[in-house]
């Protein structure tokens, strides 16, 4: 008798939180969702087909999502395999000729496409690029100490448009072109935040390894504005690798996205949970409204 309640619970509570989603699936119907994907997940199959279906299901309910994705551990792993050595400065990595060559197979090669396929094999239409493609991220040499690191500088995010009036998801590799043919090596968040911004996106979620900004107690902070973010980092409570992903959120919603989310990857349904359900993930960084 138990079993069979327990069974007849678990429809019911479907239902319910189907019911409890309509207003967010409305709130976001059309909506332009850049999600930047990267750290542990991506080497988890079982995480990137939960990451995939999540992604699939944010399309077919309306919204048009665009994936950017990092990969740095696997470049390591390729770098080693290659004996080639590679150093990083304030936690960039200086990107030489040999380096850049390595850095472009892997990004647009082995990761880029294992992501397209998870996004097919769950029932999407998945189209993978680089930044090099049809000129979407025009870039500046970031240092010359860093070699071909490039800042996007010019986002033309027609080809983007396109692939969303084809219902076709955008997963994009963080390279760029130069203003002479280089190819630059794009921090993954930072390609992310340019191209939300370019798009105008009503979100950008930063999956990440934590759960969120945290507060000098350690709790994670919820909602944020970014005048609360410049003065936690003026406290070195926001501190380390936090830094650069909250230098995106403000570089984006200067540049018109309407917020940002930075959030656990890791966590189940991450990104369905902060776009359809009252409680959200992570946390928000928004102007006061």
């Amino acid at each position: 008798m138990k079993k069979q309640d327990a069974m007849n619970r678990d429809p019911i509570a479907t239902a319910r939180t189907l019911s409890e989603a309509v207003p967010y699936l409305q709130r976001y119907d059309q909506a332009t969702v850049v999600v930047k994907f990267g750290g542990n997940a991506m080497g988890d199959d079982a995480a990137m087909d939960t990451f995939a279906r999540d992604i699939v299901l944010m399309q077919q309910v309306g919204v048009n999502p665009v994936v950017v994705h990092g990969g740095g551990p696997m470049i390591n792993e390729m770098l080693d395999q290659l004996g080639i050595k590679s150093d990083f400065v304030r936690g960039k990595r200086v990107t030489d000729a040999a380096t850049v060559r390595v850095v472009e197979m892997v990004l647009s090669g082995l990761v880029n496409k294992r992501i397209v396929q998870a996004i097919n094999g769950q029932g999407g239409k998945a189209v993978g690029l680089s930044g090099k493609d049809a000129n979407l991220m025009i870039c500046d040499q970031t240092n010359p100490d860093l070699g071909f690191v490039g800042t996007p500088v010019e986002v033309n995010t027609e080809v983007l448009r396109h692939l969303h009036k084809a219902e076709m998801i955008p997963v994009v590799a963080p390279l760029g072109m130069g203003r002479n043919g280089e190819t630059f090596n794009v921090n993954g968040d930072t390609a992310a935040g340019a191209i939300a911004a370019a798009l105008k996106a009503d979100r950008l979620l930063l999956l990440t390894d934590v759960s969120g900004v945290k507060d000098a107690s350690g709790q994670v902070v919820t909602e944020l504005t970014p005048q609360q973010i410049i003065e936690l980092t003026e406290q070195g409570v926001i501190a380390g690798g936090m830094i650069p992903k909250t230098e995106t959120a403000l570089d984006a919603i200067a540049g018109g996205v309407r917020a940002v989310v930075i959030l656990d990857g890791r966590a189940p349904n991450a990104c369905l949970l902060e776009l359809f359900t009252e409680h959200g993930a992570g946390s928000l960084i928004r102007t006061p409204r």
